[in-house]
């Protein structure tokens, strides 16, 4: 069942198969009344379902949902509720989910919550948000509270987005704890929408300005993790963008 349904719900989870973070993750996100990514509204502009390679006992799980609420947030071939290509398929090497135009898009991890899964998550429920998506040519970003002390134990992403432009990130204050291999509090930078990408800059704490850093396309992801020991300023950065001949995904 989605969402709330008589109360509480269980969630099962099989030992050997199903003991993974994002599985379970997936699993609770049904729970919290989230769909299958594919099952979205607006999924045929997206990817292709291929009913040829499904079997009738499971196509419902491959089912359009006309009226779904999909919080105004972009489809995402990265969120953990998207199948994988090949899932439930009944024809070995034969595709049931083709991303369009793109093929090659991968989907169906199982890593955990993508960006906008926690975007969604933060949405449906009004929670604080410490994740968002900044779809603009240029634009900047901070720590919370900055320049007073960011909180403990927090977990910060911001999705950088633009339109068939390549983004650049300038930091222009940076003051983080610092632990031996920036274990405790660290901004770390990704080429990509989800921390499965590429990384552009690995875990950096303490107070040495990082040098700008330049995506390869028109996503990146900065991701801000902190612990429950010391704080400090946090950092303030702004991006910018320029002509690519890659386009969005």
């Amino acid at each position: 069942n989605y969402g709330r349904v008589g109360g509480g719900q269980t969630v099962s989870v099989m030992k050997g198969g199903c003991t993974w973070k994002g599985i379970i993750q997936h699993e609770l996100d049904h729970a919290l009344g989230f769909l299958h990514e594919h099952s979205r509204s607006d999924r045929d502009k997206h990817v292709k379902i291929m009913w040829e390679y499904i079997s009738p006992a499971d196509r419902p799980d491959f089912k359009k949902f006309e009226n779904s609420n999909n919080l105004g947030l972009p489809y995402d071939y990265s969120s953990v509720m998207h199948y994988g290509p090949y899932t439930f398929t009944n024809t070995t090497g034969k595709a049931t989910i083709v991303p369009i135009p793109d093929g090659s898009v991968q989907i169906g991890q199982r890593q955990g919550l993508s960006n906008l899964d926690v975007a969604k998550i933060n949405k449906l429920y009004n929670c604080s948000r410490c994740s968002t998506i900044l779809d603009a040519a240029s634009g900047s970003l901070r720590s919370a509270n900055y320049p007073r002390n960011y909180s403990d134990n927090t977990n910060c992403v911001w999705l950088i987005r633009t339109r068939s432009r390549k983004i650049s990130l300038h930091f222009q204050a940076f003051e983080l704890q610092t632990t031996r291999g920036c274990q405790g509090d660290y901004v770390k930078v990704y080429d990509g929408s989800s921390k499965s990408s590429a990384v552009l800059m690995d875990k950096t704490c303490g107070s040495k300005l990082p040098n700008d850093i330049d995506a390869s396309g028109n996503l990146m992801l900065v991701e801000f993790v902190t612990d429950g020991a010391e704080t400090a300023s946090g950092f303030q950065a702004i991006f910018t963008s320029s002509k690519s001949e890659n386009k969005e995904n």
